[in-house]
């Protein structure tokens, strides 16, 4: 062994990073392995900086996958993990509109979501009068499903609801309240954000991402990037390290049992503990190899479906479209929600028929002086892609060193669905754009697919969310934290805990709770503290989430060089 830790962690996704603050914070020699320049997996932010015509340098920043967070309240789900780990008063989350956070916009129709179980129900049912007793009955089941999911924390607590309805399609669901083609979209809008149809969702994933968002939506001040920063100061407050440029080859297995991991460059690390963050496919068949695996596992996890990845157009235009309330647009072309998935399935999009999800990050976080200068605004689009390569013309995935960005039909495609989404969001600005085109006020644009996000974070497919949340892979049917092979635990979207932000970082503190033998997240949202806020170490007066996210040992290379580049050479002088 050229190394020796307690635990080490294979990618840096929010997933990993909670669990191994956790455990850092417990006391174990903690090390996370990155491939990319940057930790954070689906939390992290990119940079861009265009010359205008006129020569000025433009400073634009991006988030990858932090668009909006639910439960961030007083008491919520992540200021009670932060501040279980010693960094809540680090981190600030500002509101969107309570009244209405998230706008569908239908052929003919407009509905705004607002916070709260009831007003929900009560929006729906004045939206849809004539079905108040199905809307009643379907909000119902979904409220009480997801909070028999929490009870179910509690030995002995009862779930009757959840034990009936948590592992059905959310089809029947619907079907039982005899819900209309109309009000089924409605209350079905929410899966842009798990991309799977009624017809193959569980409900306990539908009403799980209901709730979330029921006590409030919000997005983390001065960027998505804040959240691995500040899990990363945790883990090297208590001696661990976030290693970045560190690809892992081989997660290393002896009789049934982890014992490390082999790095790309040959380095050998010894550990006790092996938390994969890798994409679950390739933990199986690839960094630990199937013959260490029960044949059922293998059988598995070569048969799941994974959802549909997403395509991002990411915008900055010369024109402040922040007027109005601070609201994500969901575009919907049809009522016939289960119609978007067909054709997706079978490998075909339609683009002057397309669902489009748009998020404005500088109405969101308006103090962050690195989205976009004063006047301009910074929005991303999305839409769903078909699965696999055809669709894109390539053969080879990226992750297998395939080459794809000059493939004429890939080019051709992303300019298609480029111009589609843009004009979408025309559509959702036209009031603001006074009969202007979007497209002419475009200041920097570009598009990540499907191969662009496999290319940066290796997940099958290129999808965010992880194996389809259908019931055949939902709760004990889905990747568990604790595997079969001693010493081998799994975190990230493909496991139980779910897709997100939030399910990712509840995976995290859960598979810390198990190998502590602690049941930790209860623990958390009861306000035990794991960290003394003291013990980590003030942010510097030059603090940047993204420098910190690049590790400590990446951190001080760079600092070196930056200071190298500033001091005069002898010759010079």
């Amino acid at each position: 062994m050229d190394e020796q830790v307690d635990v080490v962690v294979v990618g840096s996704g929010p997933g990993g990073l909670t669990a191994a603050a956790c455990l850092a914070a417990s006391g174990r020699a903690v090390l996370v392995l990155e491939a990319h320049d940057l930790a954070g997996g689906n939390a992290q932010v990119f940079r861009r900086h265009p010359r205008t015509p006129d020569g000025d340098v433009l400073e634009l920043e991006f988030d990858v996958g932090v668009h909006y967070l639910g439960d961030c309240g007083p008491g919520g789900l992540f200021p009670s993990i932060f501040a279980s780990l010693g960094v809540g008063e680090r981190m600030e989350f500002r509101p969107l509109d309570p009244d209405g956070f998230d706008t569908l916009h239908f052929p003919d129709f407009d509905f705004v979501v607002p916070a709260g179980w009831d007003r929900y129900r009560d929006r729906l049912v004045d939206a849809f009068p004539d079905e108040r007793a199905g809307i009643e009955r379907v909000i119902g089941v979904l409220e009480a499903v997801a909070k028999e999911s929490r009870d179910r924390l509690l030995p002995g607590a009862e779930t009757p609801t959840f034990d009936r309805w948590a592992f059905r399609p959310l089809a029947e669901l619907f079907a039982a309240g005899e819900l209309s083609q109309r009000a089924q979209a409605v209350l079905d809008h929410w899966s842009g954000l798990y991309a799977g149809p009624p017809q193959r969702t569980a409900v306990a994933m539908h009403a799980a991402i209901i709730d979330h968002y029921m006590r409030g939506a919000y997005y983390p001040a001065g960027g998505g990037q804040m959240i691995p920063a500040r899990l990363i100061q945790v883990i090297e407050a208590h001696g661990g390290e976030v290693r970045t440029l560190s690809p892992v080859a081989q997660i290393l297995v002896e009789n049934r049992r982890a014992t490390g991991v082999l790095l790309e460059d040959g380095t050998i690390i010894g550990a006790d503990v092996v938390i994969s963050n890798a994409d679950h496919a390739r933990t199986v068949l690839g960094l630990v190899g199937e013959q260490h695996w029960d044949p059922a596992t293998v059988a598995w996890t070569r048969e799941a479906t994974m959802t549909l990845g997403l395509v991002c157009v990411y915008l900055v235009v010369d024109i402040d479209l922040t007027s109005g309330p601070n609201t994500n647009h969901f575009v919907f072309p049809t009522y016939a929600t289960d119609d978007l998935y067909g054709p997706l399935d079978a490998g075909d999009v339609t683009t002057d028929e397309l669902f489009a999800y748009i998020a404005v990050a500088s109405h969101k976080d308006p103090d962050n002086p690195h989205l976009c200068p004063p006047g301009m605004t910074n929005l991303q689009v999305m839409t769903l892609a078909p699965r696999g390569l055809d669709w894109w013309g390539v053969d080879t995935s990226p992750t297998d060193g395939g080459r794809y960005r000059r493939s004429p039909t890939y080019r051709e495609r992303k300019a298609q669905l480029t111009d589609a989404m843009v004009a979408a969001a025309e559509r959702v600005f036209a009031d603001q754009l006074g009969g202007d085109r979007l497209a002419d006020h475009v200041v920097h644009v570009e598009t990540a697919t499907p191969l662009s996000h496999e290319r940066y974070t290796r997940s099958t497919g290129g999808t965010s969310y992880g194996y389809e949340h259908s019931p055949e892979q939902s709760g004990a049917n889905r990747p568990q934290h604790r595997t079969e092979i001693e010493g081998l635990w799994l975190v990230g979207a493909n496991t139980a805990s779910g897709h997100g932000i939030a399910g990712a970082m509840v995976g995290g503190v859960s598979c810390a709770g198990g190998l502590l033998d602690r049941p930790l997240l209860v623990e958390m949202m009861m306000g035990t503290s794991l960290v003394d806020p003291t013990a980590v170490p003030a942010d510097p007066p030059d603090f940047d989430p993204v420098e910190w996210s690049r590790g400590e040992r990446l951190r001080t290379r760079r600092a070196a060089g930056r200071s190298a580049r500033s001091t005069p050479s002898a010759s010079a002088t």
